[in-house]
C-alpha cells in the first residue's frame, strides 16, 4: 500500500471542513472531481479514515492510477491518500526507469505541513496492491515554477513541459501551480 501525504489546507475546495455528514457526500464530490479531470471513477471505491481518503479498486493503467491519487490528494481537506488501487491485467504502463531517491514513505498518523513546505510524499512500496509508481512526486513550494522544478529534477529548466504533460489535465496552464500542490515528475526522457 502506498500512503501519500498532502498539504491538508491546499488545493481544490470541494467540501467544508471536518463535517462528518459532509464527508459522506464528499465521496460523490471526489468522483465528480476525478471525472472533471478526465478520470473515470468507475471501479474506484473511496472511504474516509479521519483525514485520509482510502482509494481501492481497479484502474485501467498506471498513468490513471497515479493521476487519480494526486487529483484526490490535491483537494483541500485531504491530508493523505491511501493508494490501494490495482492496475487491470494488461493495463500496465510500459516499464520505465524511475528514480525514487528523493521520495520517502511514511506511516505516521500525525503530520503537520504548511503551504510552501516541501513535505515528503510516499510511493507505493514493492509488492503493494498496485505496485511501484513510475513517477516521482514533488510538493510545490512558494516561489516554484515548473521551469525551476525541472531544473532541480532534470538539471534543465526547459524540460518543464515533461512535468506539465504528466500532470494534465490536473494542470491546465504551466504557470498555474500553487504551494502545497503535489505533482508527478516522470522519468526523464
Amino acid at each position: 500500500m502506498g500512503l501519500f501525504d498532502f498539504v491538508k489546507n491546499a488545493g481544490d475546495k470541494l467540501f467544508g471542513r471536518d463535517d462528518d455528514a459532509e464527508r459522506s457526500q464528499s465521496i460523490t464530490s471526489l468522483r465528480g472531481h476525478l471525472r472533471s479531470h478526465g478520470i473515470d471513477p468507475t471501479g474506484i471505491n473511496f472511504r474516509w479514515d479521519r483525514d485520509t481518503v482510502v482509494m481501492e479498486g481497479t484502474v485501467p493503467n498506471q498513468d490513471v492510477r497515479e493521476k487519480a491519487v494526486l487529483i484526490v490528494g490535491n483537494v483541500d481537506g485531504v491530508e493523505r491518500v491511501d493508494d490501494r488501487l490495482r492496475v487491470a491485467a494488461g493495463g500496465a504502463t510500459p516499464a520505465r526507469t524511475a528514480d525514487f531517491s528523493g521520495v520517502t514513505s511514511t506511516a505516521s498518523t500525525t503530520t503537520t505541513s504548511a503551504p510552501g513546505a516541501s513535505g515528503s510524499v510516499a510511493h507505493a512500496s514493492p509488492g503493494s496492491a498496485g505496485g511501484d509508481w513510475t513517477s516521482r512526486t514533488y510538493t510545490v513550494k512558494s516561489g516554484d515554477t515548473l521551469s525551476k522544478i525541472a531544473k532541480e529534477m532534470y538539471g534543465e529548466a526547459n524540460k518543464y513541459d515533461q512535468i506539465f504533460q504528466a500532470n494534465q489535465p490536473m494542470l491546465k496552464d504551466p504557470d498555474k501551480i500553487y504551494p502545497g500542490q503535489v505533482l508527478r515528475i516522470p522519468a526523464e526522457r
